[in-house]
């Protein structure tokens, strides 16, 4: 499955709970959203993999990839299209074995140093973040702001997609980093209409 970084949906079991996932993630998706991303950093993995069987069947009809979080053996038992592992939750080695020359996995990286000993033969994109401060994620590292960001995209080997923190009112100063892509959480899962959200993304900031 081909990916396109573009408008790359986070999930967020909280934010999604009034609407519920699936509905949530697929009025994004028809909204525009390119890449879902599964996220539950408390569910079992028996749940998770429920929860991206289901999810799979939707977005197949889209073509629209589904990536798991850190989890290898729940994107083994979903047939998920991908993985995305951060620094200290993989091996991009191991991953890229299991999961097959076709599975798109992705990398998280906040720093130069991270960025240099990426293996550009393993993974196929990179998160970049967080950009700004975010609640989705109490425990992440220092924001890179713009100009962290910046430089980071430009001295990326690979595909880039920005996350932590955007929205409709600064994803307009992410894109001038040249990143490839905006990764969202609360800007659509906590939308009264994910699709009209993920519909102004795309339509104020043109990939």
């Amino acid at each position: 499955m081909s990916l396109d970084l573009s408008l790359y949906l986070v999930t967020d079991p909280a934010l999604c709970a009034e609407r519920g996932l699936e509905a949530t993630v697929m009025a994004a998706v028809r909204g525009g959203v390119s890449v879902v991303q599964l996220r539950d950093k408390h569910a079992s993995d028996e749940e998770m993999i429920a929860q991206a069987i289901r999810l799979k069947a939707l977005l197949d009809e889209y073509e629209v990839p589904l990536i798991i979080n850190d989890r290898i053996e729940v994107a083994l038992a979903s047939s998920a299209d991908g993985l995305h592992i951060g620094q200290s939750d993989g091996d991009p080695v191991e991953a890229r074995r299991r999961l097959g020359e076709d599975a798109l996995i992705g990398l998280s990286v906040q720093t130069l140093e991270q960025l240099k000993a990426v293996d550009v033969e393993r993974i196929d994109y990179l998160g970049l973040g967080p950009v700004y401060a975010t609640p989705t994620k109490p425990d992440h590292a220092a924001p890179l702001g713009i100009e962290g960001l910046t430089q980071l995209v430009r001295s990326s080997p690979l595909p880039t997609v920005a996350i932590g923190g955007i929205s409709l009112a600064n994803a307009g100063e992410v894109m001038t980093s040249g990143t490839d892509g905006l990764a969202v959480v609360s800007a659509l899962c906590s939308a009264e209409d994910p699709a009209a959200a993920a519909q102004q993304f795309l339509a104020q900031y043109p990939f």
